[in-house]
């Protein structure tokens, strides 16, 4: 693991220069479902997944409680692909210094973090969420739901931060998969002559 920790240090910490790496993957989460544990003030962790032109607000953040860990269960709307992601903090001992990925673990909690994690990497401070972490796509593709653990800071007891973005596609509606999964196994007519199956029946009445 420590060679391949390697690789993924020497991948990250790529300042986002360009305007159009756009973190719009925000607007597909189900913020109304987010659940953060160890926040210090309750639903303060979903408010700092904000829209780009306001990231730099200062006045919105979530900071730990009885430690410096922090554990976001983030569920979308949809199906996404996400390929990076951006945060903020102060230059201090409050701002994250790693982070843990893992894709579809709904209702995530700590002694879950035991495992191996999908991604993780060491975090650099950033005031401005100018520093682009790449995701790999292949690993968070297709997706509908991401656990987020700060598992350490900078030495401080409290964690603080104030945004996160995230970058990516957006793929599908999970209620549209889901009626057409739902069409394509609902058995035809024509297949069943002279009698229509007891489950159609109760469907249409």
């Amino acid at each position: 693991m420590g060679s391949n920790f390697h690789c993924e240090n020497e991948a990250v910490n790529f300042e986002r220069k360009d305007e159009w790496m756009r973190y719009t993957i925000n607007s597909h989460i189900d913020l109304q479902k987010v659940i953060v544990l160890n926040e210090a003030v309750e639903g303060s962790g979903a408010k700092i997944f904000k829209k780009w032109e306001d990231r730099l607000d200062r006045t919105i953040y979530v900071a730990s409680d009885l430690d410096e860990e922090l554990l976001f269960n983030v569920p979308f709307k949809g199906h996404v692909k996400i390929t990076g992601l951006v945060l903020s903090g102060d230059l201090d001992g409050t701002h994250p210094s790693h982070i843990r990925l893992y894709k579809d673990r709904p209702s995530m909690s700590f002694e879950a973090t035991t495992l191996e994690s999908d991604q993780e990497f060491p975090l650099k401070q950033d005031t401005n969420a100018q520093i682009d972490y790449p995701i790999k796509a292949s690993k968070f593709s297709n997706i509908t739901h991401l656990s987020l653990h700060f598992p350490t800071n900078f030495g401080e007891s409290k964690t603080l931060i104030y945004y996160i973005g995230l970058r990516g596609e957006y793929i599908t509606d999970i209620r549209q998969q889901i009626c057409i999964t739902t069409y394509e196994a609902r058995p035809l007519l024509k297949d069943h002559k002279g009698k229509i199956p007891d489950v159609i029946k109760r469907s249409i009445m």
